[in-house]
């Protein structure tokens, strides 16, 4: 299904000139915020032509930085980005989330239409990201006690990396971590390459709640390989927009051509890769030659009833490890809302191909979706599990198993063994 894939990520020259933090007036301390003495450098760089800012061993306190066309950001060993833990140092502008184009808050990273970007080396950038976590679970708990839900945007946090409309964009190696949200969110960005990096976000003491590690939004040509997933949520996220009529909305749109290859996926996740619970069209999407040690899904997808959703042309294949299930396609009606419009959103679901997967779980999963949903195409093969609960759910005569079998035991579909 998908054969070969596109060069990704062009390669650039090297930055004319190197801007080290410590040489321009930025301290090597972790208690005082340096928001502005960073930026100046950036901004400086940016003035004489471009330049990649070096980040040295230390670690630097900051709010949002914003990094200008020609500027590329370099972390050395034993280097942080420490990202400020008081909301006032992420300023609201015009931003992205949740499938909405909104204000809201700045990230620590931030790249708005700069071609070339890139965040290289083996140092960390730090969402710091524990207050937020209990500012989230304390009000979650207080609305719980009052009968009321509460949404992700409630308690205003940052996210780590946020770029938008950027192109040929690479992040190779860093360690990218606790953040108070999403992780990395790309919008409206192609042609991007995450390589050699680790992207997490904990489970204990404290959870932390949509830490996503990588969101595709109304991105195209992207190539992730050799990373290490394990954030407190989805592993590599397809989004693009939700809504009665978002998919015939400009700001949103397609997620296509995705490659995520020789990646190791841990055990905080939610799903290893996932369709939704924000996207209109996925197609072109491919997971291969990963480990799975995570209790939740390698492959998601979210159904949402009020949205008009396309997912196509996934393959999943060559999987090892342990995982709570191989599917998992359902309805998604968290936060359900038709806007006041009289429609019956459906979704359609094609050319979904899993193969090759031998790994220990919980189940097999479940493949069912709206009842308008449409489903073609859908073949298991070579799928063997030693499953703790032995359960398979499947409503669609059509899908194929082939070469299936839980707990040695061959597993057809339970519609077409009638």
């Amino acid at each position: 299904m998908i054969s070969t894939f596109i060069a990704l990520a062009a390669i650039l020259p090297l930055s004319a000139k190197d801007y080290i933090l410590t040489k321009h007036g930025v301290k090597n301390d972790s208690t005082k915020v340096q928001t502005e003495a960073i930026q100046r450098v950036i901004d400086r760089a940016e003035a004489e032509g471009g330049g990649r800012i070096v980040v040295p061993q230390g670690t630097y306190l900051s709010g949002a930085l914003f990094f200008k066309p020609g500027t590329t950001l370099h972390l050395d060993e034993g280097s942080c980005i420490k990202g400020s833990d008081d909301i006032k140092d992420f300023p609201l502008i015009p931003s992205r989330m949740e499938g909405r184009s909104i204000y809201y808050h700045a990230a620590l990273i931030n790249a708005y239409h700069v071609d070339g970007f890139s965040i290289t080396g083996p140092g960390t950038v730090n969402g710091n990201g524990l207050r937020y976590w209990k500012q989230f679970w304390n009000l979650r708990k207080e609305r719980r006690k009052e009968g009321r839900s509460c949404t992700n945007l409630e308690v205003r946090r940052p996210r780590l990396v946020f770029m938008w409309g950027c192109d040929s964009i690479t992040i190779d190696g860093p360690t990218l971590c606790n953040s108070p949200f999403w992780t990395t969110h790309f919008y409206q960005c192609n042609d991007i390459e995450i390589a050699n990096s680790r992207l997490t976000a904990p489970r204990e003491p404290v959870r932390a709640p949509s830490s996503d590690a990588i969101d595709l939004d109304v991105c195209s040509n992207v190539h992730i390989h050799d990373c290490y997933i394990n954030c407190d949520d989805d592993g590599v996220c397809i989004k693009g927009g939700k809504g009665v009529h978002a998919h015939l909305s400009a700001e949103n749109g397609l997620v296509e051509n995705i490659l995520v290859e020789r990646c190791v996926f841990g055990s905080n996740l939610h799903g290893a890769i996932t369709m939704g619970s924000e996207c209109i069209h996925a197609k072109n999407i491919e997971m291969r030659d990963c480990e799975v040690a995570t209790g939740s899904a390698i492959l998601r997808l979210k159904m949402r009833p009020d949205t008009y959703q396309i997912y196509e042309d996934i393959t999943v294949r060559n999987i090892r490890g342990s995982c709570g299930s191989v599917i998992d396609m359902k309805p998604w009606t968290q936060f359900f809302d038709l806007e006041g419009f009289d429609e019956k959103p459906f979704g359609t679901v094609r050319n979904i191909q899993i193969e090759n997967v031998h790994t220990d779980c919980m189940s097999l999963g479940i493949i069912n979706g709206n009842p308008l949903d449409t489903v073609s195409n859908i073949t298991l093969r070579d799928i063997h599990v030693k499953a703790s609960r032995p359960d398979f759910e499947c409503v669609y005569p059509s899908v194929i198993l082939d070469d299936v079998t839980m707990n040695g035991i061959t597993i057809t579909n339970p519609k077409d063994s009638r």
